[in-house]
């Protein structure tokens, strides 16, 4: 007599998966009194937001600040025509030499083809953010009302022209509330960072 064995079917345990892991990320050492854009260029490759917001921390400074108050508080009113910003302060220096934002972006265009921030010996002598910011008030209503409409922007042109242009980019997007185009940064972002910072009634 021959015996048969019953075979039973084995259940298969669920294979599980692995889950991602976490990269952590270090907080970069920038040199010290970074520029606006280092800074910014920072905050935009951190992930997550606690990383973004240790950033801004580490780094911060009243010319940081006021950049993210004035890109991002609302209720500021800016008095500098939004766009383009023209090379010169009348429609003949615009005609023969462009306009400054053009100019800006193919300097930033060049440096990102080199690969490097530096423009060499163009860099020396040229101005900050953070020296220059205390000049902001003059650009936003409610900040100097005696000043004219073309003594505002021949200042805010010469301003941009001293700058790297990497920061005369940041100056651009800021003054039209569009600094998210190009940084990855948000308001939520900033008020954890900086929880001091007061939104709103500015105008």
């Amino acid at each position: 007599m021959t015996t048969t064995k019953k075979t039973t079917a084995k259940t298969k345990k669920p294979v599980a998966k692995a889950k991602p892991k976490v990269i952590a990320q270090k907080i970069p050492d920038l040199p010290k009194n970074p520029f606006s854009y280092e800074v910014l260029d920072a905050v935009s490759k951190m992930r997550s937001k606690a990383n973004k917001v240790q950033v801004l921390q580490r780094y911060a400074d009243p010319s940081l600040k006021a950049l993210l108050i004035w890109n991002f508080d609302e209720t500021i009113v800016t008095l500098l025509p939004e766009g383009e910003v023209p090379y010169g302060s009348n429609i003949e220096d615009e005609m023969t030499s462009g306009s400054l934002s053009s100019k800006i972006n193919d300097a930033v265009g060049k440096m990102k083809e080199i690969g490097t921030q530096s423009l060499g010996s163009q860099d020396q002598g040229r101005t900050t953010i953070r020296k220059e910011f205390t000049k902001f008030y003059n650009f936003l209503k409610g900040g100097n009302s005696s000043m004219t409409s073309l003594r505002r922007e021949t200042m805010f042109i010469n301003i941009l022209q001293g700058l790297h242009p990497l920061e005369a980019e940041i100056l651009i997007l800021v003054k039209d509330g569009r600094l998210t185009d190009k940084y990855k940064v948000t308001r939520d972002v900033v008020s954890e960072a900086f929880p001091d910072i007061t939104w709103g009634g500015r105008s």
